[in-house]
């Protein structure tokens, strides 16, 4: 297994599509996975520590969870199947581990708010893993948008975006 750490949720400029990138620890792999806007919005609250006045369905099961007693070990993203990709929760109760399926998405999601691990599977990221180089200063490039704007733009489509748009043709 593969540490990675979330880099960046982007927003894909060609299909208008979130995107999460998730970057090798110590590695200059990055895999990038497709997301829902809900998703990316989730994910983007846990990132920016935004209050919300209810608990989101992340920060629920987080407390489901360790209200039975289990601790979130890891998320995994496993695998990938007719372009999409598969993960899955490690909990630990006692001495008992259980693996229960879950959209990357939403273990990362998960992950952000219980402070757990997020690892790639070896042969999925050695197919799908992607060389970049993230620069750490890219916030400041005066060509690149910041955080805040990229969150700005993450909000208008969704303010904008409707259910039609998302039909087959």
């Amino acid at each position: 297994m593969i540490e990675v750490v979330l880099r960046a949720v982007r927003v894909d400029v060609g299909s208008s599509t979130p995107l999460l990138l998730l970057e090798e620890v110590g590695g200059d792999r990055v895999l990038p996975i497709f997301i829902g806007a809900p998703e990316a919005t989730a994910i983007a609250y846990a990132l920016q520590h935004v209050p919300t006045p209810r608990p989101m369905s992340h920060d629920l099961l987080g407390h489901v969870i360790s209200a039975l007693g289990a601790t979130v070990d890891a998320v995994v993203i496993t695998e990938l199947h007719d372009s999409t990709f598969y993960g899955e929760l490690r909990l630990r109760r006692g001495d008992e581990q259980l693996h229960i399926s879950a959209r990357p998405s939403d273990a990362v999601a998960l992950a952000l708010r219980v402070a757990a691990p997020i690892l790639v599977d070896d042969d999925l990221m050695a197919s799908e893993g992607r060389v970049m180089v993230l620069d750490e200063d890219e916030d400041e490039d005066e060509d690149e948008p910041s955080e805040a704007e990229l969150v700005e733009e993450l909000r208008s489509f969704l303010d904008t975006v409707r259910p039609e748009d998302f039909k087959d043709e």
